[in-house]
């Protein structure tokens, strides 16, 4: 189902706190959402995990001026630069920051623990430790334009509802409107507001939300089992006909989770 990048939710906040545009505290809970605890570990000139605010305020001393957003996939270094060993990192974790201004970046490994068999969310105790680790300066791979991925992702509706309606896939319509209210629901539980955090322009925040619908889709897609594809050809062409619909969302969010920093550098 659709989910909303951790490292999403640093990037934006921790933009928001570097521009002076939110205090601490209200990153801190922006990034954190509905998980127990974040620690940085790694951070230069610190031997032992430290706090959100802590790190990120001792990565402004260093040099950041903002963070992107990175969310790899295997065969797509989406946001990345380099080098070997923070890539490897990242793609295992699917997503990662790196900041602008300063060669570092940050890898969350997450750990749940609560009660066996546990159904509520609620019962989850979620801690996130962020390992920062040495970057490759440089352009990030693949990420393109706010208006790129404007345009992209109007294409990639169009494909992706194409695509299902040939397959017999039931995910749009109702369905599809359910869940993305419930994930905006959690959003603005979470954060009182949109995902993207202040100091992000307005098409920003309609790429974002375009690029959720069309991640919806393709998740529904993938968890509605077999739908009309009845054999392994047919569920192979499915896969393939999604897979770059699923890119163009990828690329669009980093895009909108990006644009604040793209926009402050350029202007």
């Amino acid at each position: 189902m659709l989910t909303e990048p951790r490292a999403g939710r640093l990037t934006a906040w921790g933009n928001a706190l570097l521009a002076h545009l939110v205090p601490p505290d209200d990153a801190v809970a922006g990034i954190v959402g509905d998980d127990a605890l974040h620690r940085v570990e790694g951070l230069p000139g610190e031997d032992a995990p430290v706090g959100l605010s802590l790190a990120l305020g001792r990565l402004r001393a260093l040099g950041a001026t903002g963070l992107r957003l990175a969310l790899p996939a295997p065969g797509h270094p989406l946001g990345l630069s380099g080098p070997a060993e923070f890539n490897a990192r990242a793609l295992e974790a699917e997503e990662a920051v790196v900041c602008h201004g300063v060669a570092l970046g940050l890898v969350p490994e997450v750990y749940e623990a609560g009660p066996e068999g546990a159904g509520d969310a609620a019962d989850v105790h979620v801690e996130v430790v962020w390992r920062c680790l040495p970057v490759r300066e440089g352009p990030p791979a693949d990420v393109p334009s706010l208006g790129e991925a404007e345009r992209e992702l109007a294409e990639a509706l169009r494909e992706a509802t194409e695509v299902l309606t040939r397959l017999d896939v039931a995910a749009s319509g109702p369905v599809a409107e359910a869940a993305l209210d419930a994930y905006r629901a959690r959003a603005e539980r979470v954060h009182g507001r949109d995902a993207l955090a202040p100091g992000y322009p307005p098409r920003a925040a309609r790429v974002l939300r375009l690029a959720e619908r069309v991640g919806l889709l393709v998740s529904l897609a993938y968890e509605r089992g077999h739908g009309g594809a009845v054999s392994a050809g047919e569920m192979a062409a499915r896969r393939e006909a999604l897979r770059p619909v699923e890119r163009t969302a990828r690329r669009a969010m980093v895009a909108a989770y990006n644009a604040a920093v793209e926009e402050r550098h350029r202007g």
